[in-house]
C-alpha cells in the first residue's frame, strides 16, 4: 500500500461522513447519556466538552464513562484519525517501527487503535471509576478573558473535577495517558520500546491534550459567531425505553 493511499482513504472516508451528514450538530449539543454531541467544524467529536460549569452539571456515573470509552473507541472520525495516524508514520519507516508494506501499514493501524483505545480506557474509565473523577472538559466560558481562559484549559490537563464537584489532581488522566503509553510495549517492534521513544510519545500526547482543551474551550464561541447556521445538526440522540 503506497503512503498516498494510505492518506487518501481515511481522508476521503471523513470527507463522506462530513458530507453524507452522519457527522452532527445539536443546538446545545448534550444528550441524555451526559455527553456532548456537537462536533467541531461539523466533523471533530466532542463529546468531553461540558459548556455548563457549575455545580448544578451531574458527574458522570460509572456507566456513562464506559459509555463514553465506548463511543470515542468507536467514533468514524477517530478511526479514521488512526488510519491516517498509521499512514504518515508509514513515510521512512517512523515509530512504530514496522518495516514497509501493506502488512507493516496492517501493523501500524492496529498499533494506533490500540494506542488511542489503551489511553481512553485507563483514562476515561478505568483510573476515572477508581479516583472517582469526571473526564471531561468543563468549560470557562466567555466571561473570561482570552488569555485565562487558555491557561485555564492548559491547566486542566493537571486538574480534574471529582464527581463531588472539587477540583483535584487529574491522576486519572495523567496516569491514564501513562499506562496506555506503557501497555504499547506489549505491541510495538524492540526498536520502538526505548524510554527516549517513550519519552518523545508522552509529550506528544500531552500536546495533543492541551490543544485538544483550547479547541473545546473556543470552539462553541467560534461556532456561535462564524457558523451559526451553516453546520448540519440533529437533536442528541434519544434515550431508548
Amino acid at each position: 500500500m503506497t503512503l498516498l493511499a494510505c492518506i487518501a482513504v481515511p481522508a476521503a472516508f471523513v470527507c463522506w461522513l462530513a458530507n453524507s451528514g452522519a457527522f452532527a450538530q445539536s443546538s446545545d449539543g448534550v444528550g441524555s447519556d451526559g455527553l456532548n454531541h456537537d462536533r467541531i467544524m461539523g466533523v471533530v467529536p466532542n463529546y468531553q466538552t461540558v459548556n455548563d460549569a457549575t455545580a448544578a452539571t451531574p458527574p458522570l456515573t460509572p456507566r456513562q464513562k464506559w459509555l463514553f470509552f465506548l463511543k470515542e473507541t468507536r467514533d468514524p472520525f477517530n478511526i479514521a484519525a488512526e488510519a491516517l495516524s498509521a499512514g504518515l508514520s508509514q513515510a521512512d519507516n517512523q515509530t512504530p517501527k514496522y518495516g514497509e508494506g501493506g502488512v507493516a501499514y496492517a501493523k501500524r493501524f492496529g498499533a494506533a487503535v490500540g494506542d488511542f483505545t489503551s489511553q481512553n480506557f485507563f483514562s476515561d474509565t478505568a483510573l476515572a471509576c477508581l479516583f472517582h473523577q469526571d473526564p471531561r472538559y468543563f468549560r470557562k466560558g466567555p466571561r473570561a478573558r482570552f488569555l485565562p481562559r487558555v491557561a485555564y484549559s492548559l491547566s486542566r490537563i493537571a486538574v480534574a473535577r471529582q464527581d463531588s464537584g472539587r477540583p483535584a489532581f487529574n491522576a486519572s488522566g495523567v496516569f491514564g495517558m501513562a499506562l496506555g503509553i506503557g501497555a504499547s510495549n506489549l505491541y510495538y517492534p524492540a526498536a520502538s520500546r526505548r524510554g527516549t521513544v517513550m519519552a518523545a510519545r508522552l509529550g506528544t500526547s500531552t500536546a495533543g491534550w492541551a490543544i485538544g482543551n483550547v479547541a473545546a474551550e473556543f470552539w462553541p464561541d467560534i461556532h456561535r459567531k462564524f457558523f451559526p447556521s451553516r453546520l448540519p445538526h440533529r437533536p442528541p440522540p434519544v434515550p431508548q425505553r
